[in-house]
């Protein structure tokens, strides 16, 4: 834990109305390596917000520095309107947490466990187990012994655990690392009815189609720094734009589609042609123009479509130009 005479000088700032959690200006660094870069993050009050990155993005660290775990070198965060570390105490009490995988009593059930942690939380804590449960669907195995529980069980549990607190705030940490399919759709379920109750939920992941399908906003991380933040429909309205077509003669279609105007890239996707448009393209007057085109050249198109911009696309996009940046 982090006393107040050991945290960093603090930056004299406030937290707007609305965030749940915000950081200015946030830095750790391990040697010669700076884990986080910077970092002046915003997640509204009562929203479910990803923070998205790949594997080693610092995504991890930014957490562990929110709960207190780990000393920031410079910068200011707050949580529930309250700085931490100054009143770390005070802001965790309506925070649930699970950073990195979570950790149990193997030799004992996963009621048990709950019981153990909820002693360590307010009065009402204990009342709130059977819910918990419930709400996660462990109801029926909870008086199983942990030791045989699925990695996917044990992340259900952590988020049972987390619900202890009758959190305002929970930020969990790639909570759908081992659910299977039908668990990741129950999952997402439950985090839209936790926002639906007021709750916010932040999550860390690097699983784009799913932040795309639970958050409302998002902040795009990588190597330490945030490249890209906001409602999650701007952001993947933001994404690169393309035309999809499938054609009677590929090898005829290319030169046709790569000296189009309106075409940055063209790249092979099994039986369709994927092109890029660029920046100054608009999507429909691109796509029928590139069809006359074909029909011009003599190829029969036999399918055409603008598919919607995804997160996933914007995450490449603006990924790919911070690396030509760091090695400009």
């Amino acid at each position: 834990m982090i006393s107040s005479e050991d945290a960093p000088v603090m930056e004299p700032d406030t937290m707007p109305v609305g965030c749940a959690v915000q950081t200015s200006g946030l830095v750790k660094r391990f040697g010669d390596r700076t884990a986080v870069n910077q970092v002046d993050l915003r997640v509204p009050a009562g929203t479910a917000f990803g923070y998205l990155g790949p594997n080693g993005a610092g995504k991890t660290t930014l957490i562990r520095m929110l709960l207190g775990l780990t000393r920031p070198d410079s910068g200011s965060m707050w949580l529930l309107g309250r700085p931490v570390p100054a009143e770390r105490s005070a802001a965790l009490r309506r925070v649930g947490a699970m950073a990195e995988e979570p950790r149990f009593l193997d030799h004992l059930t996963g009621r048990e466990n709950l019981r153990i942690n909820a002693a360590a939380r307010d009065p009402g804590a204990v009342g709130r187990i059977g819910g918990a449960l419930e709400r996660v669907g462990l109801t029926g195995r909870a008086d199983e012994r942990v030791a045989q529980y699925s990695t996917g069980m044990r992340q259900r549990l952590g988020v049972a655990r987390c619900l202890l607190a009758d959190p305002r705030l929970l930020i969990l940490d790639e909570p759908t690392n081992g659910l299977d399919p039908a668990g990741i759709v129950e999952f997402r379920g439950m985090i839209r009815a936790l926002v639906a109750e007021g709750r916010t939920v932040m999550l860390s992941s690097h699983l784009l189609d799913e932040v795309e399908k639970i958050c409302d906003t998002a902040a795009i991380v990588d190597r330490g720094r945030i490249i890209a933040q906001g409602p999650v429909t701007e952001l993947s309205a933001a994404g690169a734009r393309t035309v999809v077509v499938q054609v009677s003669d590929p090898g005829r279609a290319l030169p046709v589609l790569t000296s189009h105007p309106a075409s940055r890239s063209v790249t092979e996707d099994g039986p369709q042609l994927r092109i890029g448009l660029g920046p100054d393209a608009e999507a429909g007057r691109a796509a029928a123009d590139i069809n006359r085109a074909l029909v011009e050249a003599g190829v029969d198109v036999y399918q055409l479509e603008v598919p919607a911009p995804t997160l996933e696309e914007r995450f490449l996009q603006v990924t790919h130009k911070f690396e030509e940046e760091a090695v400009a």
